[in-house]
């Protein structure tokens, strides 16, 4: 992946020149007056891990296994959120590990922990490094040392379970992976997040990853049948039947957890058949509240496809649901609606009579085709517009149907008032019977410091969420840009519940200090 960027630097591709004029025109985006920094040039302070914690560590999981080279530390050094890759264009190395350290198995994760603890170095697990919400750059105040834990070497599909419909999987395997592993046994997961191209499933469990396409086949933490759980106290070993009455579930307070309290060194995951047929289709409403009333029609009495996605006024008039063809977008509200299975035809027509009744204008096959062509490319339009001189990031929420449209007017208003003029685009990205998933584009001019410009726009729209009634993060995390704001939302009793899990697996504080609770 690119370091600074978004995927594979083969695929990045120019801003068409209308969509430059009209930044210009429009937001007054001017392209910036420095270079990108070259990864040489990315500035890191000099290794802190000592000697002796460096020959431990090497005898743990061989010494090609630990590495302290230039490289290596600025690329596991943040995630991919607009904050972070700013910083790295900047040449900003601050948050770099000091070492990184790759285990192959769970006995070598353990023992990695205990050494860690036993010489206070903090250790950050470390996917496909993907997180949008500062979940890889922790706080090394009163540690050693910083080290990412690369679980890139565990990248194994260990057991598939036919009859059981489960699937057993090594932390590291990325998604592309995985679905052509199963894809040998005829099955999928159905799991088709954002980041999909390369985030690994161990960060799915760890984030509650929800991918575009569960109405169908559900977010991923319903997806996990079982984990196992590394700690510096000891292992985990949760989830033995499909359903339990035996007391709280555990896996709930590992799901979600960002890696504050253990490393996820296995996941029995529910699988599917894969769908012998796929078809999207496109669908027009005259306005946002209309289409919402038919999603919400949709999930509460069905026939419920299996994506479903409502484009608000001004995301359907950019085009965005079609990032290769930015720009070209319509009027109204686009909604996809995609089918999958073995009665494509009989599901889509079954929805388009709810739809059509509701006011929905069919559209065809070609938006569906086309957003289902572009589905993983915006991330790499980002890219493209940073470099123009643009600031651009994404932030979700969820909420109730009858809150959501307070929950949508809080979150715009609040950009527009912190920003200025931004554009702000939204779109309906999940839904359930009983509410739905908010997902906000902001694209600003850059203005002084882009990334304290940002951080004080998301403070003020976190707390705008919070006092909204939404839930601070639908599937993104936690990580350290939510913290102080999903500490409000569970209150500080709940707080101080986390803090004691905490304490009690994680004794020394190592395990990704900082993120999810201070």
């Amino acid at each position: 992946m690119l370091w600074s960027g978004w995927g594979d630097p083969a695929k990045a591709r120019e801003l068409p020149e209308a969509v430059r004029t009209l930044l210009h025109d429009l937001l007054g985006v001017r392209a910036p007056a420095e270079p990108a920094a070259t990864l040489s040039s990315v500035r890191l302070a000099p290794s802190r891990l000592p000697g002796s914690a460096l020959d431990a560590l090497g005898e743990i999981t061989g010494p090609a296994h630990v590495g302290t080279g230039h490289e290596a530390r600025v690329r596991h050094a943040r995630g991919k959120s607009t904050p972070d890759l700013l910083r790295m264009r900047a040449g900003d190395g601050a948050h770099a590990p000091d070492a990184v350290v790759a285990p192959a198995t769970h006995d070598e994760v353990a023992e990695v922990l205990r050494v860690c603890a036993e010489a206070r170095i903090a250790v950050v697990p470390f996917g496909g490094g993907t997180s949008v919400v500062g979940a890889l750059t922790p706080s090394g105040d009163g540690f050693t040392a910083v080290v990412a834990l690369d679980l890139g070497r565990m990248d194994r599909l260990v057991a598939v379970d036919p009859e059981s419909m489960i699937a057993t999987f090594e932390p590291g395997v990325r998604a592309p992976e995985a679905e052509r592993l199963l894809a040998g046994h005829g099955l999928t997961l159905g799991h088709f997040p954002q980041s999909f191209e390369y985030a690994t499933l161990g960060g799915f469990a760890a984030a509650r990853s929800s991918g575009q396409a569960s109405a169908g086949y559900g977010r991923f933490d319903d997806m996990v049948a079982g984990l196992t759980l590394a700690t510096p106290a000891g292992t985990l070993e949760l989830g033995r039947a499909p359903k339990s009455a035996a007391g709280p579930d555990l896996r709930q307070l590992v799901l979600g957890s960002e890696g504050a309290f253990g490393v996820i060194t296995s996941l029995r995951l529910r699988v599917r058949k894969a769908p012998a047929e796929k078809a999207y289709e496109g669908w027009r409403f005259a306005s946002f509240a209309e289409g919402s009333a038919a999603l919400r029609t949709l999930a509460q009495q069905g026939p419920l496809p299996t994506v479903l996605r409502l484009s608000d006024e001004t995301e359907t008039m950019i085009g965005l649901a079609k990032p290769d063809a930015i720009g070209g977008g319509d009027s109204g509200c686009l909604v996809i609606a995609g089918y999958e299975g073995t009665d494509v035809r009989a599901r889509a027509e079954a929805a388009g009579e709810v739809l059509a009744g509701l006011g929905g204008v069919p559209l065809g096959p070609e938006p569906g085709r086309a957003w289902a062509h572009g589905r993983f490319s915006a991330p790499y339009l980002r890219d493209s517009l940073l470099a123009a001189g643009a600031t651009v990031e994404t932030l979700e929420t969820a909420g109730f149907w009858a809150n959501l449209p307070r929950l949508y007017d809080a979150v715009r208003l609040s950009l527009l008032g912190s920003l200025g003029s931004p554009l702000v685009m939204c779109h309906i990205s999940h839904v359930y019977e009983t509410g739905a998933s908010l997902y906000f584009t902001v694209v600003t001019a850059q203005h002084g410091d882009p990334v304290e410009q940002w951080e004080r726009a998301k403070e003020e729209v976190n707390a705008a969420i919070v006092e909204a009634g939404g839930t601070i993060s639908h599937h993104h995390g936690v990580g350290r840009d939510h913290r102080d704001a999903y500490a409000r939302e569970i209150g500080p009793l709940g707080v101080d519940i986390l803090r004691a899990v905490k304490d009690r697996l994680d004794p020394a504080g190592i395990m990704n200090p900082g993120a999810l609770i201070a």
